[in-house]
Protein backbone atom coordinates (compact mmCIF):
# COMPACT_ATOMS: atom_id res chain seq x y z
CA UNK A 1 0.00 0.00 0.00
CA UNK A 2 1.34 3.63 -0.86
CA UNK A 3 0.24 6.17 1.84
CA UNK A 4 0.75 9.93 1.09
CA UNK A 5 1.40 12.13 3.75
CA UNK A 6 0.09 15.33 3.56
CA UNK A 7 1.29 17.74 6.52
CA UNK A 8 2.71 21.26 7.04
CA UNK A 9 4.68 21.05 10.04
CA UNK A 10 7.71 19.21 9.41
CA UNK A 11 8.65 17.28 12.77
CA UNK A 12 4.95 15.64 12.38
CA UNK A 13 5.61 14.94 8.63
CA UNK A 14 9.13 13.63 9.39
CA UNK A 15 7.54 11.33 12.51
CA UNK A 16 4.69 9.87 10.35
CA UNK A 17 6.74 9.41 7.86
CA UNK A 18 9.11 7.19 10.05
CA UNK A 19 6.99 5.58 11.52
CA UNK A 20 5.16 4.36 8.28
CA UNK A 21 8.22 3.22 6.11
CA UNK A 22 9.55 0.90 9.64
CA UNK A 23 5.84 -0.50 9.67
CA UNK A 24 6.83 -0.92 6.20
CA UNK A 25 4.87 0.69 3.86
CA UNK A 26 5.64 2.96 0.52
CA UNK A 27 5.46 6.50 1.26
CA UNK A 28 4.78 9.51 -0.84
CA UNK A 29 5.57 13.05 0.13
CA UNK A 30 5.34 14.67 2.77
CA UNK A 31 3.99 17.41 1.28
CA UNK A 32 2.71 20.36 3.20
CA UNK A 33 0.41 21.82 0.85
CA UNK A 34 -2.96 20.75 -1.49
CA UNK A 35 -1.08 21.65 -5.20
CA UNK A 36 2.09 18.98 -4.43
CA UNK A 37 -0.18 16.70 -2.63
CA UNK A 38 -3.04 16.73 -5.99
CA UNK A 39 0.07 15.19 -8.25
CA UNK A 40 1.55 12.96 -5.61
CA UNK A 41 -2.19 11.68 -4.96
CA UNK A 42 -2.33 9.99 -8.05
CA UNK A 43 -0.51 6.68 -7.18
CA UNK A 44 -1.34 6.56 -3.75
CA UNK A 45 -3.82 4.03 -2.01
CA UNK A 46 -4.17 5.75 1.42
CA UNK A 47 -3.76 9.61 2.17
CA UNK A 48 -2.74 10.95 5.76
CA UNK A 49 -4.13 14.28 5.90
CA UNK A 50 -3.74 17.36 7.83
CA UNK A 51 -7.00 19.47 7.90
CA UNK A 52 -4.95 22.62 8.12
CA UNK A 53 -2.20 22.91 5.22
CA UNK A 54 0.46 25.58 4.52
CA UNK A 55 -2.45 27.05 1.65
CA UNK A 56 -5.05 27.31 4.74
CA UNK A 57 -8.00 24.78 5.26
CA UNK A 58 -7.69 22.99 2.16
CA UNK A 59 -7.17 19.39 3.73
CA UNK A 60 -11.32 18.45 3.22
CA UNK A 61 -11.20 19.59 -0.30
CA UNK A 62 -8.01 17.88 -0.75
CA UNK A 63 -9.72 14.66 0.39
CA UNK A 64 -12.83 15.31 -1.58
CA UNK A 65 -10.64 15.52 -4.47
CA UNK A 66 -8.08 12.24 -3.63
CA UNK A 67 -11.21 10.66 -2.87
CA UNK A 68 -13.28 11.07 -5.91
CA UNK A 69 -10.95 11.39 -8.66
CA UNK A 70 -8.56 8.74 -7.61
CA UNK A 71 -9.78 6.48 -5.32
CA UNK A 72 -8.40 6.72 -2.11
CA UNK A 73 -9.38 6.01 1.13
CA UNK A 74 -8.33 9.15 3.64
CA UNK A 75 -7.55 9.89 7.08
CA UNK A 76 -7.67 13.46 8.32
CA UNK A 77 -5.38 14.39 11.02
CA UNK A 78 -6.53 17.46 13.21
CA UNK A 79 -6.64 18.80 16.68
CA UNK A 80 -10.65 19.63 16.04
CA UNK A 81 -12.20 16.55 14.42
CA UNK A 82 -15.42 18.95 14.48
CA UNK A 83 -13.98 20.31 11.64
CA UNK A 84 -14.75 17.35 9.44
CA UNK A 85 -17.24 15.36 11.54
CA UNK A 86 -19.67 15.71 8.29
CA UNK A 87 -17.23 14.94 5.81
CA UNK A 88 -18.52 12.21 3.60
CA UNK A 89 -14.76 11.66 1.93
CA UNK A 90 -12.49 10.26 4.91
CA UNK A 91 -12.47 7.49 7.23
CA UNK A 92 -12.25 9.04 10.15
CA UNK A 93 -10.13 11.81 11.85
CA UNK A 94 -7.37 10.96 13.87
CA UNK A 95 -6.95 13.66 16.87
CA UNK A 96 -3.11 15.68 17.39
CA UNK A 97 -0.90 14.73 18.68
CA UNK A 98 -1.06 11.10 17.44
CA UNK A 99 0.74 8.61 18.71
CA UNK A 100 2.55 6.17 16.05
CA UNK A 101 0.51 3.13 17.46
CA UNK A 102 -2.74 5.33 17.10
CA UNK A 103 -1.23 5.92 13.35
CA UNK A 104 -0.50 2.45 12.51
CA UNK A 105 -3.65 0.97 14.05
CA UNK A 106 -5.74 3.45 11.57
CA UNK A 107 -3.59 2.38 8.49
CA UNK A 108 -4.39 -1.21 9.35
CA UNK A 109 -7.77 -0.31 9.78
CA UNK A 110 -7.86 1.16 5.95
CA UNK A 111 -5.78 -1.43 4.73
CA UNK A 112 -8.50 -3.84 5.42
CA UNK A 113 -11.19 -1.38 4.43
CA UNK A 114 -9.43 -1.23 1.16
CA UNK A 115 -9.02 -5.05 0.74
CA UNK A 116 -12.63 -5.70 1.66
CA UNK A 117 -11.69 -7.37 4.84
CA UNK A 118 -14.03 -7.41 7.87
CA UNK A 119 -12.33 -4.50 10.10
CA UNK A 120 -13.62 -2.81 13.16
CA UNK A 121 -12.34 0.93 13.64
CA UNK A 122 -10.20 1.87 16.33
CA UNK A 123 -10.84 3.71 19.43
CA UNK A 124 -8.37 6.39 18.71
CA UNK A 125 -10.28 6.80 15.16
CA UNK A 126 -13.17 9.85 15.06
CA UNK A 127 -15.01 7.94 12.32
CA UNK A 128 -16.67 9.96 9.83
CA UNK A 129 -18.31 7.14 7.55
CA UNK A 130 -17.77 3.56 6.89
Amino acid sequence: MRILVVEDEVLIALDVESVLRSAGYDVAGPVGNSEDATELGIGADIAFVDVHLSDGQTGPSLAGYLSQAHGVTVIFATANPEIVAADPHAIGALVKPVFATDLLSTIEYAVALRRGEPASAPPCLKCLQV
